[in-house]
């Protein structure tokens, strides 16, 4: 004898648009993409936070600089988070050409330090320079 369970319809969050695949929600009708500059800041931020095997099927992927926390503001540890961001810039991040990486303490903040990187896109050829404040903390 076989018995027979009611299926349950699913159901949604009120107000909670979600679906399978996960897509972005349109925002008046229009989908809304960031531009190749955004898109490369974007990325460099990623590249910059993401620890070393944090990502699946890429354990390599990453900066890691959150390793540099708690040490101290010396030109040692500047000199290591530089050279921790240019190679990992110019692996990861093929849109762009890494020029220049100079890790700076801050004025404001001697136990933070500001990463400044000069890059080229390479589609537009257009210079780029971004800065990047990282609080290593007492």
């Amino acid at each position: 004898m076989t018995q027979t369970v009611p299926i349950k319809k699913n159901k949604t969050i009120p107000g909670s648009p979600l679906g399978w695949p996960l897509l972005p929600v349109p925002d008046k009708g229009t989908l809304s993409y960031p531009t190749l500059e955004d898109s490369i800041k974007q990325s460099i931020r990623i590249i910059l936070l993401t620890r070393p095997g944090e990502q699946l099927m890429r354990p390599r992927f990453g900066a890691g600089l959150s390793r540099f926390l708690h040490l101290p503001n010396t030109l040692e540890t500047r000199r290591q988070i530089q050279e921790t961001v240019f190679k990992t810039l110019a692996q990861w991040e093929h849109r762009m050409v890494v020029l220049r990486v100079e890790v700076w303490e801050d004025e404001e903040t001697p136990e933070a330090v500001r990463i400044e990187i000069a890059y080229k896109i390479r589609r537009t050829r257009e210079q780029v320079t971004t800065t990047v404040k990282l609080n290593l903390g007492s």
